[in-house]
Formats: structure tokens, C-alpha cells, sequence
């Protein structure tokens, strides 16, 4: 369709030229407007009438002023009075993107101003509205009558076209420059059914991505806590800062109240979360009023203009170790710690400078009876305490690590320097200077075979001294100096053969591993105190290592071979894995005990056997087989499945006595959890936890939730069977809902509307 563009002084000459006429044809195309105006008129046919300035055009019409587009079945324009009427399937497109409907409309002042009858908007991707009648000023403001407003879908099949919520009203206003949607006397309704009612009502429109107000509360009721109820409020600050308040009222676990605020800035941010809690219900006997309180957070920051070095710190701090099982604040860990930094970072090499605090949550005890063996003088503690006086204080942990960018004689190149002293208010003090340098080389024969040969020299200097004797009888009280020196060479040696691959077709891996490594004897002088090396466990990972206890106070001695090997079939859609291996030494290390399953010439075989075929399953089998007799130690079973909107995750655990931080006992346990899609949004959950060892269920939690592109709903019920402390076995009820109101995606997870406490983070 040929457009052509007059301005006003081509209009001008039309008119005289159509003086003789009552109406003259124009054609398909016109521009039209007053003097210095910018209409673009598209139409099948445009007629013009001279002698009273009026412009009708007819089919297929479509009229663009400065991004604003009104297209219509019939048009008329009115040059004296600047108005436009359109009629028949009017569509106006505003140049933010919104769209509006209505059989016919009138507009003025530039098509900004106008009167629009069976109003009808789409607002962003999805929200919706409707109105009788409306009325627009200045092109930004919307006054409507009797109107409706949704965020959800509406699909144009019988049975199905009214929306899972919306907002009804006799009084709308809808302000695009702000964004903003005011309701008077409102209605709001779930699945057509009215459920509430309120005689104002704002909320922003669904380009909004911030936006300050009350978000949808959560409601529920608890045996520890009675009824409660949380009713957050979003604070939006700028672009880059924002907060949230966050209040919990309950009537038999007294309030909190928690805050958090979070900032972004150029190559860095930060975000802190307090809490304060009143409890008039506290105690193991529940009937003393307690003060409770945490702080969480994390802060990375730039120092000066240079990417090189920044500062940042990480806290996690409570003043009662049950407090936030007690609220559900927190993902259940042993311990938490806090620490301030500066660390610079160049090229490959970086420095570091950190302080730690630590805090225990396993149960701390402040005093020890004077019984044999002592008891905590306290009761708020769990089966296993730590004495809060024997937790160390770490200040100053420095790092240093040189990685040349070139290579050193063919090979890779790294120098480690590492000091760190600790300070206890009972127990051993101890500064530690280490220094490390490691050389290595790898290199593929020409038959495939591939060589890694790896030399390692290592020296520590120790400053100890204890006052705590009888805790720690083996660290001298008197201050002491212990030096040491641990030097190695290994080889890595493997050779994978291969059969089949390529494109769409299935391919064989088998390949066996053996890594010999030359040490002397001795290496762990008597004096020197455990603080990082305590958790030694063999593993898949670990059985094929040079290094493979975690720390620097115990180091691996003696000449050893670690063999085993892997074998893989990949196929078009997922792959299977088998790894074996073991450690063979010509004596005993001391360092280890028989519970760790390094404690004899040969170690327990361990494997992992993994199936993957993403994303609809896998499955991993971790195991740890006694050499001796055969028998298993180690049992790890993880099995994960998806189809669709249902989903299941299973898991088996038993673990030896040495693996297991907050009980004195072997761990076995059951876990599992499962998502049911049962029809349309609609899902089922369930998750349980279980005490094998012990023939005891842990918790257990089941629910309903809905879940589309406007609305999330889930009622969940969960029961925990034992007591912590102070916390009491407890039930609970939850109710979750959030309305869709923006075209942003919901920021709160399904793992939250839909709780699975066993594998996220836990819910009242």
C-alpha cells in the first residue's frame, strides 16, 4: 500500500484545490492533521470533505501520531476540533507496548485525550483490563467504570474463560506514567467466587519489576508456636537497594521480627538479616520469657579503582543455638561462622588476609560438672556439647598462592604459603607457618597411555602451648616449637581404551589407574594439635588423590599405591559409570584408626556406580567395602527422578561412627520426597525422613499446592518426631499463596510455596 505524507502546507493546497466539491476522494493514503501536525492516515478508502474540514476513511484503517497507532474499521477525523472517532474492532497501541480494545472511542489532544466505550487493555505480557466504559486524559491516565483486572491467562474456550483471580471494581484508575492501578470499593475473586472486599485497593501494573508494599502472607499453626502468622512488607529503595520487614506473630511462640536489606554496586554487593524474637514461652519447662536474636549476611567490595584487591565479610551469628530450628530461619547446620577479609587476586596468584569466628550449634555448654566423667551444668544441650571456652578463635588465617602464568621446566608450578593462629579461652593455643612447593608434569604416549608425575616438598613450624590438660592430654602446657618436613614424588599413571563414539552412537570406556607415591616415614611429631585434619573419610574422590587428608595438621606418610579403575558407557541420551579403587601401603599409617578405613596395609574398596539419562533420571551408588571381611561400612544410595510436573528424590544413608558430627552413634537413614502432577496445576507432595539405626521416623511433611502462571497455593502438613534441647516434638500446618502481578518471574521459588524441608530450606 503506497503511503504519502502531506504537511500542513500540502493540506492547505487540498483545500483550495477541493473548493468546487462538497467531498473529494483522496485515495488509500492521506496525512492529515492541523498545521505542523504528524498523522499518517492508512485506509482502503479515504474521502475528504473540504467545506467542513472532515477526513472519513473506511476499511482497514490506520492512523499513526508519534508512535501512537489506532487502527479501526471506520474512521473520522474532524480537523476544526482536532477529534478523531474510530469505530469497529478499534485497537490503540500506546508507545510503551500497551495495547486497548474497544468497539468505538473518541479521541482529542493528539489522540492522548478520549472517550472509549467496552474498554479493554492488555497490560505488559499478560494482565488484563476491562472496563464499561472509560475515560483518558493526557494519554497517561485512565479513569474507568465498573472495571476488572487480571494478571492470568484467559483461555477462549467454553467453561474456561474466567480467570483464577481477579479484581473487580466500580471505580479504577489506571496512571501509566506511574504505573500504579487504584481501586475503590473492590471486590477480589478466586475462581469467579467472590472472597474478599475492601474499599481501596493499589497495586502496580505488570511492567513493574518493584515496587514498595505488603506481600501475600503466610498463615499456619504449629504445636511449638500455636497459630502464626508472617506478613512481609517489600521496600523498594532504588534500582540497586532494596529491603523487606518481616514480622511473625504467633500466640505461643511470642514474635519476631526480621529485617533485611540488600544493595548491589559495580563488582560487588551486600545483604544483612536480623532478627529479634520475644518468647514468653521459652524453657525446657516452656515457661520462661526469652530474648532471642541472630544476624546473617554477606558484603563484597572493591578497594580503590583496581580489580586487584577487595574486602568482604560473611555473618552468621544467634545467641541461642535453638532459636532458628525453633522459627525455621536457617537450613539445619552444625555450626556457624563469621569472617572479615582482604584478599587480592592477579592473574593466577592470590593473597588473602581472614579472621573467623565460629559458633556451635550442636550445643554448647558454658560449664562442666566436676563428676567423672563431667557433665554439662546446664540442661539447654544436645547429646553431644562442646564447651563454648574450648571454641577457637581464628585471627589471622594468611594465604598466599604464586602460580606463574609460563610453566617451570615443562610443568605447572604452585607455591603455597599458609599461617594461621588460634586462640581458646580453655584448651591449646597454636601459631602455624606453613610453606609448600609443588611441580608437576603430564604428558600422553603415543599409544594413549597418560603419565602425571608430580613432586611435592612441604615445612611446617608449630607454636603450641595448653592449659587445659585434662581435656587435651597430649599437648604439653609447657610452650613448645615442633618443626617438620614432608617431601613426596608420585606418578599418575592411566590409560583409557575406547570403543565406538561418534555421532548418535554408543561408546565403551575402560580404564585403569594406578598412582604410586615415594614419602619417608614419621611426618606427625607428637605435640601438634588437630584442628583441620579431623574429618577423614575415603571416597571416590579421595582414593585417588596424592593429598588426601583435608587440612595441614596430619599429613599422609610412608610409600603407597592407590589402584583401581573406571569404565563408562555413553550412550545418544545418558551414560553409566563405574569407579573402584584402594590404597596399598607396606605398613600401617598410625595416624589412621580402623574406623576410618585406611587403619591396615590395604583400605576398604570403595566405588561409586552412577546411571544418568537427564533429565528424566540418575542414580548414584556410593559404597565403602571392608577389605577384611567384606562387609560394607559405607552406604550412600542417591536416586532422582522427573517427568513432567511429577518428580521424585530418594536417598539411603549409613554412615560409621567417625562420620557423624552431632551424635556419638552411626548414622543410617531413609529420605525421601516426591512431586505429583495430578491434573491441570494441580500437585500433590510428600517428603518423610527416617531413623533406620534407631527404628525411629525424624519428620515428615505432605501437602496440595497449585501452581500456574498467576497464582501459587500450597497447604502443607509436617510433623517432627524428636526433641532438640529445648524444642519439643511438634506439628504444623502451613498456607502459602502468592498473586502474579507482575510479568517479572516469582523470585520465592516453588521450593518455597511448596516445602521440602528435608532437601531446602525448612518452613514453620
Amino acid at each position: 500500500m503506497r503511503r504519502a505524507r502531506f504537511l500542513g502546507c500540502l493540506t492547505a493546497a487540498l483545500l483550495l484545490s477541493g473548493a468546487a466539491h462538497a467531498a473529494s476522494p483522496v485515495g488509500k493514503n492521506a496525512l492529515l492533521g492541523p498545521p505542523g501536525g504528524d498523522y499518517v492516515l492508512k485506509a482502503d478508502d479515504v474521502t475528504y470533505d473540504v467545506k467542513g474540514k472532515v477526513v472519513t476513511a473506511n476499511g482497514h484503517v490506520e492512523v499513526d501520531h508519534n508512535g501512537r497507532i489506532v487502527t479501526a474499521d471506520v474512521l473520522t477525523y474532524d480537523q476544526n476540533t482536532d477529534t478523531v472517532t474510530a469505530s469497529g474492532n478499534v485497537v490503540m497501541m500506546a508507545p510503551d507496548g500497551n495495547v486497548v480494545f474497544s468497539p468505538r472511542v473518541v479521541l482529542s489532544n493528539e489522540m492522548k485525550d478520549g472517550v472509549l466505550e467496552g474498554f479493554r487493555a492488555l497490560i505488559g505480557k499478560t494482565g488484563r483490563l476491562a472496563a464499561t466504559r472509560a475515560t483518558r486524559r493526557d494519554g497517561t491516565v485512565t479513569t474507568m467504570e465498573r472495571a476488572t483486572f487480571t494478571n492470568c491467562k484467559i483461555c477462549n474456550k467454553p467453561g474456561q474463560r474466567t480467570p483464577l483471580w481477579d479484581v473487580k471494581a466500580y471505580h479504577v484508575v489506571y496512571d501509566q506514567t506511574a504505573h500504579k492501578i487504584t481501586y475503590r470499593d473492590a471486590i477480589i475473586d478466586f475462581f469467579g467466587i467472590p472472597v474478599a472486599y475492601t474499599p481501596y485497593f493499589s497495586q502496580s501494573d505488570p511492567t513493574v519489576k518493584r515496587e514498595t508494599g505488603l506481600l501475600a502472607p503466610d498463615v499456619g499453626s504449629s504445636s511449638t508456636l500455636g497459630s502464626f502468622v508472617k506478613l512481609p512488607y517489600y521496600i523498594s529503595l532504588t534500582d540497586s537497594r532494596d529491603m523487606t520487614i518481616e514480622p511473625i506473630l504467633s500466640t505461643e511462640g511470642g514474635q519476631v521480627l526480621e529485617g533485611e536489606y540488600r544493595e548491589r554496586w559495580n563488582h560487588g554487593g551486600m545483604w544483612l538479616q536480623a532478627t529479634v524474637a520475644s518468647n514468653p514461652n521459652g524453657g525446657l519447662n516452656e515457661n520462661t520469657h526469652e530474648w532471642y536474636s541472630s544476624l546473617f549476611g554477606a558484603g563484597r567490595a572493591p578497594i580503590g579503582d583496581s580489580n586487584v584487591w577487595r574486602f568482604g565479610f560473611d555473618a552468621q551469628l544467634t545467641s541461642n543455638p535453638t532459636y532458628l530450628e525453633r522459627y525455621s530461619l536457617y537450613n539445619k547446620d552444625d555450626q556457624l561462622f563469621s569472617d572479615l577479609f582482604v584478599e587480592g587476586v592477579s592473574g593466577r596468584s592470590r593473597f588473602a588476609i581472614t579472621g573467623y569466628f565460629f559458633q556451635s550449634l550442636v550445643g554448647s555448654c558454658p560449664q562442666l560438672s566436676s563428676t567423672n566423667p563431667p557433665v554439662c551444668a546446664t540442661t539447654q544441650v544436645s547429646p553431644l556439647f562442646i564447651k563454648t571456652a574450648q571454641i577457637p578463635l581464628a585471627l589471622p588465617l594468611i594465604e598466599y598462592t604464586y602460580i606463574p602464568e609460563r610453566s617451570v621446566l615443562g610443568g605447572d608450578f604452585r607455591f603455597d604459603l599458609n599461617s594461621i593462629s588460634l586462640e581458646r579461652n580453655s584448651g591449646p593455643d597454636s601459631q602455624r607457618l606453613t610453606g609448600e612447593m609443588r611441580w608437576q608434569l603430564p604428558f600422553v604416549t603415543d599409544n594413549g597411555q597418560l603419565f602425571t608425575i608430580r613432586a611435592d616438598a612441604r615445612g611446617d613450624l608449630y607454636r603450641v602451648s595448653n592449659n587445659d590438660p585434662l581435656d587435651f592430654p597430649a599437648i604439653p602446657t609447657k610452650t613448645n616449637y615442633i618443626a617438620r618436613g614432608v617431601p613426596y614424588i608420585g606418578v599418575d599413571w592411566r590409560w583409557p581404551f575406547v570403543s565406538g563414539g561418534g555421532s548418535g552412537k554408543t561408546a565403551f570406556i575402560v580404564e585403569p589407574i594406578i598412582q604410586a607415591i615415594a614419602a619417608p616415614y614419621g611426618g606427625n611429631p607428637k605435640g601438634i594439635p588437630n584442628e583441620g585434619s579431623v574429618n577423614i573419610e575415603l571416597g571416590e574422590n579421595d582414593v585417588f588423590s596424592f593429598d588426601r587428608i583435608p587440612g595441614y595438621d596430619i599429613v599422609e606418610s610412608g610409600p603407597r599405591a592407590n589402584v583401581g579403575f573406571r569404565t563408562e558407557a555413553m550412550f545418544p541420551k545418558g551414560s553409566v559409570e563405574l569407579q573402584l579403587g584402594q590404597v596399598l601401603r607396606l605398613k600401617p599409617d598410625p595416624v589412621f584408626s580402623e574406623e576410618t578405613g585406611f587403619g591396615d596395609k590395604a583400605s576398604d574398596i570403595v566405588g561409586r556406580f552412577t546411571i544418568k539419562f537427564p533429565p528424566y533420571f540418575s542414580l548414584t551408588h556410593r559404597v565403602d567395602i571392608d577389605e577384611t571381611d567384606g562387609t560394607i561400612r559405607r552406604n550412600q544410595v542417591y536416586l532422582d527422578g522427573s517427568y513432567g510436573r511429577s518428580s521424585i528424590e530418594l536417598s539411603y544413608v549409613r554412615l560409621p561412627q567417625q562420620d557423624v558430627i552431632s551424635t556419638d552413634e552411626p548414622r543410617e537413614e531413609v529420605n525421601g520426597q516426591a512431586t505429583v502432577g495430578i491434573f491441570d496445576y494441580w500437585v500433590l507432595f510428600a517428603a518423610a525422613r527416617r531413623d533406620l539405626a534407631n527404628s525411629q521416623m525424624l519428620d515428615d511433611e505432605f501437602g496440595i499446592g497449585y501452581d500456574d502462571e498467576c497464582l501459587k497455593i500450597s497447604l502443607s502438613y509436617r510433623r517432627q518426631y524428636t526433641r532438640d534441647r529445648d524444642i519439643a516434638p511438634s506439628t504444623s500446618i502451613l498456607l502459602r499463596f502468592k498473586l502474579n502481578t507482575s510479568d517479572e518471574p516469582d523470585t520465592r521459588g516453588a521450593s518455597e510455596l511448596f516445602p521440602r524441608h528435608l532437601f531446602s530450606t525448612t518452613n514453620l
